[in-house]
């Protein structure tokens, strides 16, 4: 096990560069489902924090309302992988939808990207369309491919202390 202020960095330098994450959930009958969507991340040096700009979907709202977690994973064709699982929770106030727009907005590339181009999300922010789930990772692994191909290395782990 490391600690999360290894961990951490390490994770979101994965992610961030990878971009693109097989998100999944569960419904009130324990059945997944998985999406791909693009989380930003953010440590400030005690907490990591994901933030996902989404359509609030029923899908979403219902999974989330009967399983407030989401398993995020990222791979890449040399097979660095990283995965947090998380607690989630919806945002649809106006201030942290605006604050969460421009994260993405404003982030260098390849996660930054102007949330525009989605066609829902044309009026902005303050959308109907457009929400935020807030990602708070109660686990966390990271694989460099070097791991898996070569036998170099070893995957860095972090779970809290509730034991999940």
């Amino acid at each position: 096990m490391n600690p999360l202020d290894r961990i951490a960095p390490a994770f979101i330098d994965m992610a961030h560069s990878i971009v693109w994450a097989s998100v999944a959930t569960v419904d009130a009958d324990c059945r997944p489902r998985s999406r791909i969507l693009h989380p930003i991340w953010e440590w400030d040096g005690t907490d990591l924090f994901g933030w996902i700009a989404t359509v609030p979907s029923p899908v979403k709202r219902a999974h989330l309302a009967a399983h407030p977690e989401m398993s995020v994973s990222y791979w890449t064709a040399t097979h660095d992988t990283c995965s947090a699982e998380c607690l989630v929770e919806w945002y649809l106030d106006d201030e942290t939808r605006s604050a969460v727009w421009d994260k993405f907005a404003t982030a260098p590339e390849p996660v930054g990207y102007d949330p525009r181009i989605i066609p829902m999300w044309h009026d902005g922010p303050t959308s109907e369309e457009f929400a935020v789930l807030r990602l708070a990772p109660y686990r966390l692994r990271v694989m460099p491919g070097a791991v898996l191909t070569q036998g170099k290395g070893a995957p860095l782990t972090w779970s809290d202390r509730s034991g999940r």
